[in-house]
């Protein structure tokens, strides 16, 4: 089943409880929230002054995409703001497997994200601490950019990898998330959808209606598939 997950990094941050009523209402599935800390990437966003905020708005599952450098040190304080689960760049720790353990073992789900040029090999030896797998399909650290077309064959490599092993690992599928890459995407195994610009913040449509048309992709690709 596919799940959606709104990016709050596009919302409306000034009527920001508006949005998420609606969108709860919405039925999405999760809220995506991005940390950037202007050094493993060249943007800053949000924190955990703003998660803690969320966590009172809704019930739903709060989903940490952490683009900070030495994430290790920020796991205490996600769990505290009330987070359910973290993901940490494989690129931005010399502990992978320890950060990972560090975050299930203060009660959150454990993932990993994956820049474009990092190799799949990088998850070869964490897979029995990871919960999910973030592929970013555009580079990190800023909304609206280009979906790079490679990406969809690294989907599909990990899902197969993922398969061989006998596991059972979402894959979630980060940058300009749209109906021309959802289809696609689903196709080749990823299950976990982050909403930016390109779906659920997409001008002209309400927020519900977005929701709507996002989720008859995933129906129409599934059918497609089969």
């Amino acid at each position: 089943m596919c799940e959606i997950g709104p990016s709050l990094m596009c919302a409306d941050l000034g009527n920001l409880e508006r949005d998420v009523k609606q969108l709860d209402a919405a039925g999405v599935d999760f809220y995506h929230i991005d940390i950037m800390d202007g050094s493993f990437v060249p943007n800053f966003t949000l924190g955990p002054d703003l998660v803690k905020s969320v966590r009172g708005m809704t019930e739903k599952p709060l989903d940490m995409h952490l683009m900070v450098d030495k994430p290790e040190r920020y796991i205490s304080m996600f769990a505290d703001a009330g987070a359910d689960r973290v993901a940490v760049h494989a690129e931005s720790t010399n502990n992978l497997q320890g950060t990972l353990t560090a975050i299930r073992q203060a009660g959150m789900e454990a993932g990993v994200a994956i820049s474009p040029a990092t190799p799949l090999e990088a998850l070869d030896y964490v897979y029995d601490v990871t919960d999910y797998v973030i592929i970013m399909t555009v580079n990190p650290g800023f909304a609206g950019q280009k979906f790079i077309d490679p990406m969809y064959d690294k989907i599909g490599d990990l899902s197969s990898r993922i398969a061989k092993r006998g596991l059972v690992i979402p894959i979630e599928v980060d940058g300009n998330i749209g109906a021309e890459t959802i289809p696609e995407c689903v196709r080749r195994g990823a299950t976990r959808f982050i909403g930016g610009t390109s779906a659920i913040f997409r001008k002209g449509s309400t927020l519900a209606d977005n929701v709507k048309a996002t989720r008859a992709l995933f129906g129409k690709a599934m059918a497609g598939s089969r």
